[in-house]
């Protein structure tokens, strides 16, 4: 992103809307997930200050700044205490979904608000906008750990493949994501999902 801004692909009005429609949308995403462990039994992102509309208790500097050099980065992850959840694998389940969920819905009101006849600036903001929210919901679903849809996916399991798969996402998602991004196999299978979601948002057009 930065280097398409250098290099005059993108205009600093762009370079703006897309910042300021990032920051929104990593917080909403990542209080979406504190909020929903909290509703659930859980305190620790309470206590940790995460239940907060503020991006700064959200944005990871570093993730943030990835996210414009290289275009792939990450916020402050929610942490979150399982065994204090009243059902531990549907607790899981449901703090995880929320994230994308939050996004996915995000996208759908933004296209709603594209219908109103807005001034052109908005109409350009409220675009990239709903582009922000596709990808990160589409990119979070994907069943690959250590992202949100792998937990969601991980639902379906036995308790026995659950705990040994939940096990050796700690130990090697991180890795499994690295190796699939820089492989290209990661871009193959999330462009797929990105248009199925997008194709759904656009129903919202009228």
């Amino acid at each position: 992103m930065l280097f398409d801004l250098f290099y005059k692909r993108i205009s600093p009005l762009y370079f703006i809307f897309f910042i300021i429609s990032l920051l929104i949308s990593l917080t909403l995403h990542e209080l979406a997930h504190a909020y929903t462990s909290y509703k659930l039994g859980d305190s620790t992102a309470k206590q940790d200050g995460r239940i907060s509309l503020n991006p700064l208790n959200h944005i990871d500097p570093y993730g943030f700044l990835a996210i414009l050099i290289i275009g792939f980065g990450w916020a402050k992850p929610v942490m979150m205490n399982p065994y204090n959840f009243r059902n531990y694998r549907d607790g899981i389940f449901l703090t995880a979904l929320a994230g994308p969920a939050s996004n996915f819905l995000l996208a759908i009101m933004g296209m709603l608000i594209f219908n109103f006849n807005l001034p052109i600036i908005f109409k350009e903001f409220v675009g990239v906008f709903i582009s922000i929210n596709i990808i990160l919901a589409s990119f979070n679903i994907l069943p690959i750990p250590p992202l949100d849809g792998y937990k969601v996916f991980s639902r379906i399991l036995s308790d026995k493949l659950f705990f040994k798969a939940e096990y050796y996402e700690r130990r090697y998602g991180f890795i499994i994501l690295m190796v699939l991004l820089i492989s290209g196999i990661l871009q193959t299978v999330w462009l797929p999902v990105y248009n199925f979601l997008y194709s759904i948002v656009s129903l919202f057009r009228f």
